[in-house]
């Protein structure tokens, strides 16, 4: 029980962090649009999830891993983002978590510090309502990154 507390406590701890806000700003797509585009060149997709959810499940094959519960907080995870895409705010990206709950909140934090082109996987890896998810539809997978 003292874990889960623990999560839930630092799942608060990084709404609040990342705007408090559970409304994107910007475009929410499918997981079959998000590979679809990934794989003619015209966005990037971002798995936002803890190193130890990567391990759980792979990562959407080709997916850049930048974890939002970064070291440095809010601020560590803006800079790994921003240097994945070589530091244009322009370039459009898509974040994808577990269900659709963080990639929410880290895409408006992400639009509110400059980054125009940030869609939202709602779906996530797992699935969110009857949307199946990554996973569940087949989409590729590669392995986690070595941590």
């Amino acid at each position: 029980m003292p874990g889960i507390l623990f999560k839930a406590a630092a799942f608060l701890c990084l709404a609040i962090a990342f705007g408090g806000t559970a409304t994107a700003q910007d475009g929410v797509i499918d997981a079959p649009t998000a590979l679809r585009l990934q794989t003619e060149g015209s966005i990037a997709i971002i798995d936002i999830r803890r190193p130890e959810e990567w391990r759980e499940t792979g990562v959407p094959a080709g997916a850049r891993a930048i974890t939002m519960h970064h070291p440095d907080g809010a601020s560590g995870f803006l800079a790994s983002v921003l240097s994945s895409v070589d530091g244009d705010k322009s370039a459009p990206i898509a974040l994808i978590c577990a269900s659709g709950v963080r990639s929410t909140w880290a895409a408006t934090f992400l639009a509110r510090n400059g980054f125009t082109q940030v869609y939202n996987i709602k779906e996530g890896m797992l699935g969110r309502g009857r949307l199946p998810g990554w996973v569940a539809r087949g989409n590729p997978l590669d392995p986690p990154p070595a941590q």
